[in-house]
């Protein structure tokens, strides 16, 4: 693969906000099935918390499809969300998700060894008892601590989100996809910062935007909400592009043959 200009990243996710304009009622409830799902696999007791992560690659494989739907002109239903829990995919994509499991717990042991294992439970605190500007500044370094673990949980996750990918499409093993996903994202590592960077601006002026309309209204938590959710699936499109661009596009229906 020819090395890419950094502005490759700002054209992904021009793509990305492209494939969700063609489709964005029919990705919006796909997004919105897949929390639902997440969130009523928390409540199972035990194993629950742990289950998130296992199907994660499942899971963002839905969205990953619907894009080569789109692309492809095809209409998408809620049927996609099965792409990744169909056998013999279900297992393939269960061992990545092991592996983002993995990469959770050592984070969390990272994060309870260095700064106590209650960390996110003051974060909560924290969040819910500031409510004037004097204790907002003094929750400010635990905020920024807090952002911080969620920037490195994330350019981490980046470097690992093609494996799925790779694993469904390409019958990769699951060290071998992981291997590739890991050194594409690293190779290219300007061009998925220009990604994020450009990611973030829009995000946090849109925010910015919606608090400055609505301010104590209600309706702007709701609107803030929205737009985390509408970004999240931003990201995911422009991932799409990006897998698109190192790897091909996948060929035909690009489904998971044994």
């Amino acid at each position: 693969m020819n090395k890419l200009p950094a502005s490759t990243g700002w054209d992904w996710l021009k793509q990305g906000i492209g494939l969700f304009r063609k489709q964005p009622a029919a990705l919006t409830t796909l997004l919105f099935a897949t929390i639902l799902f997440s969130l009523l696999l928390g409540l199972v007791p035990l194993f629950g918390p742990l289950l998130g992560p296992v199907l994660v690659p499942s899971l963002s494989m839905a969205v990953m499809q619907a894009c080569l739907m789109i692309e492809n002109g095809e209409r998408v239903t809620l049927s996609v969300l099965l792409t990744g829990f169909r056998k013999p995919a279900l297992a393939a994509l269960c061992k990545v998700g092991l592996v983002y499991l993995g990469v959770w717990l050592v984070e969390m042991g990272i994060v309870a060894l260095t700064l106590g294992p209650e960390f996110f439970q003051k974060v909560a605190e924290s969040r819910q008892s500031a409510k004037d500007e004097a204790q907002i500044m003094a929750a400010a370094p635990l905020f920024m601590t807090f952002f911080c673990i969620m920037i490195v949980n994330m350019l981490i996750m980046i470097t690992l989100y093609f494996a799925g990918p790779l694993t469904y499409w390409k019958h990769m093993s699951t060290g071998k996809a992981l291997f590739y996903s890991f050194f594409a994202v690293v190779r290219s590592a300007r061009v998925f910062l220009v990604l994020l960077l450009a990611w973030f601006g829009l995000f946090f002026v849109l925010v910015w935007i919606a608090q400055l309309l609505f301010r104590e209204i209600w309706i702007g938590q709701v609107v803030v909400m929205w737009v985390v959710f509408l970004f999240v699936l931003l990201l995911q499109c422009a991932m799409y592009a990006g897998y698109r661009t190192i790897f091909g596009k996948p060929e035909g229906s690009a489904t998971y043959a044994a």
